[in-house]
C-alpha cells in the first residue's frame, strides 16, 4: 500500500467520517426506498413508514463506531434493526449496507470461522424470514435473493483481511524472536570471548609478575653483598616484562580487530618454551626441560594449551617453591 494511503487510512478523522458515510447511505436509501419517486415493477408498498421508525436503521448504524471493540453485539444489533424495517413491510436494501460492514468488521476482528459463518448465516435467515413474512417483495424477490451472494462476499473478504493480518503478524513475531535468537547467541559469543581473554589475561599477567616478584626479592636481599647477583637479578626482570609486556599487547590488540573472525593472539612455539624455562632457571628453581613435540605443527588450540599449562606450573613453583627442582618434558607423535 503507497504511503500516502497508509497516511490517509492512519488519519483520525477517517474513522468518525466512515461511520457518518455508512449511517447516511443506509438513512437516504431507506428514505428513496420508502418514497419511491415511481412504482417498482409489481411492488405496491403496503404504507410508508412513520418518520419514528427509521430509528431502527439509524441506531444500529450508528453503533458500528463500536464495531472493533464489541463486533458481534455490533452486527447482531443491524441484523436486528435490518429485520424489523423488513418486517414492517419496507424495502431493506439500503439497509442491508451496515449489516454487511457489521458483518466483516465481525470476520476481520480475528472471531474464529465457525463463529463467523454461524452467526452469517443465522443473520442472513433472520433478515431473509423477516422480508419474507412482511415485506413487499415475498420470499423471493427483491434483495430476498441478492443478500444471500452479498453476505457470503462481505464474510468471505473480512475472512481473506484477518487471515493476512495473522500471517503478517506471524511473520513479524518469527522475525523478532529470529532477532532475539540471533542477539542471544552474540551475547554469548561476547561472554565466551571475554572469559577467554581474561584467561589469557591471567596467565600472562601471572607469570611474569611472579618471576619478576622473585628476582625483586633476590635483588633486594643481594644488594650491597653481590653486585653481579643484583645485575642478573635486574636482567631477568627487564626480560619478564618485557616478554609480558609483549603477550599482553597481542592479547589487548584483540580487542581492536574486531572485523576479523580469527584472534591475532601469536601462536606459542618452541622458543616461547624454552623462554619460559629460563625464566624460572633465573629465578632459582633448578629445572629439568625436554621437548620433543613440534608445537608449529600442532592444532593452534593445542599448541596454545601446552603453552599456558607450562607457563602455569612454572609459575606456581616459583611462587610456592622457589629454589626447588622441576622436570618439564613435552612429546608428540601420531597426532598427539
Amino acid at each position: 500500500m503507497p504511503l500516502a494511503a497508509r497516511r490517509l487510512l492512519s488519519s483520525r478523522w477517517v474513522e468518525p467520517v466512515g461511520v457518518a458515510v455508512v449511517v447516511g447511505l443506509v438513512l437516504a436509501g431507506s428514505i428513496a426506498e420508502a418514497y419511491p419517486a415511481h412504482h417498482y415493477a409489481g411492488l405496491h408498498l403496503r404504507h410508508h413508514p412513520f418518520p419514528a421508525l427509521f430509528a431502527v436503521l439509524v441506531l444500529p448504524a450508528a453503533l458500528l463506531w463500536w464495531r472493533r471493540s464489541h463486533p458481534v453485539a455490533v452486527y447482531l444489533a443491524t441484523v436486528a434493526g435490518a429485520a424489523w424495517w423488513a418486517a414492517s413491510g419496507q424495502v431493506y436494501g439500503a439497509a442491508l449496507v451496515m449489516v454487511l460492514v457489521a458483518l466483516y468488521a465481525l470476520a476481520v476482528s480475528g472471531q474464529r470461522w465457525p463463529v463467523v459463518a454461524g452467526l452469517g448465516a443465522g443473520g442472513t435467515l433472520v433478515i431473509w424470514l423477516a422480508g419474507g413474512l412482511g415485506g413487499p417483495w415475498g420470499w423471493w424477490g427483491g434483495p430476498q435473493l441478492d443478500m444471500w451472494a452479498e453476505m457470503v462476499a462481505a464474510g468471505a473478504v473480512g475472512g481473506y483481511v484477518s487471515a493476512r493480518h495473522r500471517w503478517a503478524q506471524s511473520e513479524q513475531l518469527r522475525g523478532e524472536q529470529l532477532e532475539r535468537a540471533r542477539a542471544e547467541e552474540i551475547r554469548q559469543q561476547v561472554t565466551a570471548e571475554r572469559l577467554r581473554i581474561a584467561r589469557e589475561l591471567h596467565d600472562v599477567v601471572a607469570h611474569s609478575m611472579a618471576m619478576i616478584n622473585v628476582q625483586a626479592t633476590a635483588a633486594a636481599t643481594l644488594v650491597g653483598t653481590d653486585p653481579a647477583g643484583v645485575t642478573d637479578s635486574l636482567q631477568a626482570i627487564r626480560s619478564a616484562s618485557k616478554d609480558g609486556l609483549r603477550e599482553l599487547r597481542s592479547i589487548l590488540d584483540v580487542l581492536r580487530q574486531v572485523d576479523e573472525p580469527q584472534l591475532a593472539v601469536p601462536l606459542p612455539d618452541g622458543h616461547g618454551l624454552q623462554a619460559l624455562a629460563e625464566a624460572a632457571r633465573a629465578a632459582g628453581v633448578r629445572l629439568g626441560f625436554h621437548c620433543d613435540a613440534d608445537l608449529q605443527a600442532a592444532a593452534p588450540g593445542t599448541a596454545l594449551a601446552v603453552h599456558r599449562i607450562v607457563q602455569e606450573s612454572l609459575t606456581n613453583v616459583v611462587r610456592h617453591a622457589s629454589g626447588a627442582t622441576a622436570e618439564v618434558s613435552i612429546t608428540g607423535g601420531r597426532g598427539r
